[in-house]
């Protein structure tokens, strides 16, 4: 076992791992980290655990220091400067007439180097808007093409459920999302309303999948024939999380709700007697 803690970078980024040394750090603490050869600012997401080294990078570096007061005004500082580089970026982009959308510039905290993020429909040859940006800022430029998921993540918003976007509060990596999670969920197919503000699939579709994931294999499906306390019958219709089946009676018009629990029980002994059941 070996002695971490985890850091973020930005709020709900990405967690990433490094070896405290023998100092105790706190949740929220702000801390210096070296990454790819530049200095960072992180915030402690994990304070110091234990984890099994084959779930740990083959390289853990150590983090440098506790930020002081100082430090800390500074990345702030660095912020504040991002900010006024976007807007100028922007507008170089604009000169260069490239195809492209500037969703976030950030520096180092070393400022050796100011990292631009963007979406594009396909690749950009961005050359000269580099060697331009380069020329302004007088530091090392990092042009980084990110995805539309990346972007809502960074920018926020309110979701369809009128909460902020859970990308960029608190998830710190995106998980996939099919659309049969959807179908076996009951939802709407209409892409409007299960895609998200990025256009993609809504995240939150994959919150309660398991759980019906877990349903659909213990409970009849629709159009199986089964046995009621009431008699036989057919599924017409499935509530997965409450676990209540919809059967529509033998010669009877109108469906009936059953408890699941109850239906299988009823099945059980219709089996052990050798009954069959015919809907």
């Amino acid at each position: 076992m070996v002695e971490v803690i985890g850091v973020r970078y930005r709020r709900a980024g990405h967690i990433y791992y490094f070896s405290p040394g023998q100092t105790k750090f706190a949740y929220d603490d702000y801390v210096l980290v070296e990454s790819q050869q530049a200095k960072y600012m992180a915030q402690v997401a994990i304070p110091n655990k234990e984890m099994a080294a084959e779930d740990l990078p083959e390289e853990l570096k150590p983090v440098l220091h506790l930020a002081t007061e100082a430090e800390i005004l500074q990345n702030e500082r660095n912020k504040a400067d991002a900010k006024e580089a976007l807007v100028i970026a922007k507008e170089k982009i604009k000169q260069h007439g490239l195809k492209m959308k500037l969703v976030d510039v950030e520096y180092t905290f070393d400022r050796g180097k100011m990292i631009f993020q963007f979406t594009a429909d396909g690749r950009i040859d961005f050359r000269e808007l580099v060697k331009d940006l380069a020329g302004v800022f007088r530091t090392r430029i990092e042009l980084r093409q990110i995805g539309v998921r990346d972007e809502a993540k960074i920018l926020g918003g309110i979701g369809p459920c009128g909460r902020q976007l859970c990308c960029s509060t608190f998830l710190g990596d995106f998980v996939p999302v099919s659309i049969k999670m959807a179908k076996d969920q009951g939802l709407s197919l209409n892409p409007t309303k299960i895609s998200g503000l990025c256009g993609r699939l809504m995240c939150c579709l994959k919150y309660e999948n398991d759980e019906y994931e877990a349903a659909k294999r213990e409970l009849p499906d629709y159009g199986e024939n089964v046995m009621t306390p009431d008699g036989p019958g057919r599924v017409v219709g499935l509530n997965l999380l409450s676990r209540v089946l919809k059967i529509r009676l033998t010669g009877r018009e109108v469906a009936v709700d059953y408890d699941a629990e109850e239906v299988q029980k009823v099945q059980k002994a219709a089996k052990a007697g050798g009954k069959h059941v015919h809907g």
